[in-house]
């Protein structure tokens, strides 16, 4: 088995994969690192399966080491670290390289993979990313945006009346309530945005058909009123992860 590690600045989506597919997947806190119960918690995550290899991709360069030393630690194991040096299936035309994060990396591999190229992935995570795959099959950029969450919390914590929210589908478009208007303009008003420029990449791209792939937390909610949305893949950072591991300690294989 190879265990995944997707390092985010709140949760690390942990992953444990075959030859085929991610077959088991949780979370726990990033700050688990930090405070000696991140061990325990994987331990009882993994339970009796043998573990052959690792990977990880991080955006918390503090969290980084502590994941090398307790995979070291617990199975004596060098975990792979994806970054623009180790990557497999992709390549990359980007002027600083090693500033791409390394989820969209990771993002970007497992598109490529399953759905070919040109493609795009939306991730809805703290920010929503879109990165795009070009049709020569390399990362080519994309684009940063406010993510929903954060924009709705944003509009709680700086204004005196409006609550917060938890965000979830609404039907109408006139909001008869503070919290029905904040709902309409996140839900409603963010598919607007993701529908604007999944067409503006489209457009730059020349791409008449263009698979989009939605994942993160919000991306089965945006996704179900955006036909523009190909599908909605959970795990797909973490099969970036198992296909770049797989590239690199069996190169001659086909894993997709």
């Amino acid at each position: 088995m190879i265990l995944l590690f997707d390092i985010g600045n709140t949760h690390t989506h942990l992953g444990l994969a075959d030859d085929a597919r991610v077959i088991k997947q949780t979370d726990i806190l990033t700050s688990a690192w930090f405070d000696s119960k991140a061990a325990a918690q994987l331990k009882k995550f993994i339970g009796a399966h043998k573990i052959e290899g690792a990977a990880l991709c991080s955006v918390v360069p503090r969290a980084t080491p502590q994941v090398h030393k307790t995979v070291r630690a617990l199975w004596k194991l060098k975990t792979l670290e994806l970054n623009a040096k180790t990557i497999f299936g992709v390549g990359i035309d980007y002027p600083k390289p090693a500033s791409i994060g390394a989820d969209r990396l990771a993002n970007a591999v497992a598109a490529h993979a399953h759905f070919g190229a040109p493609v795009v992935v939306v991730d809805f995570g703290t920010a929503v990313t879109f990165d795009v795959v070009n049709a020569k099959g390399d990362y080519a950029g994309g684009i940063i945006a406010p993510g929903l969450a954060a924009m709705t919390d944003y509009l709680h914590e700086k204004t005196a009346l409006l609550p917060r929210i938890k965000i979830r589908e609404i039907k109408t478009a006139i909001g008869k309530s503070t919290e029905q208007a904040m709902l309409i303009g996140a839900v409603q008003g963010y598919r607007g945005l993701v529908r604007e420029l999944i067409g503006e990449l489209k457009r730059e791209l020349r791409a008449k058909k263009l698979p989009v792939v939605a994942t993160g937390g919000y991306a089965k909610l945006i996704a179900a009123k955006l036909p523009e949305i190909s599908a909605v893949t959970p795990d797909l950072t973490l099969e970036g992860l198992r296909l770049v591991w797989l590239a690199h300690h069996c190169p001659c294989g086909n894993h997709t």
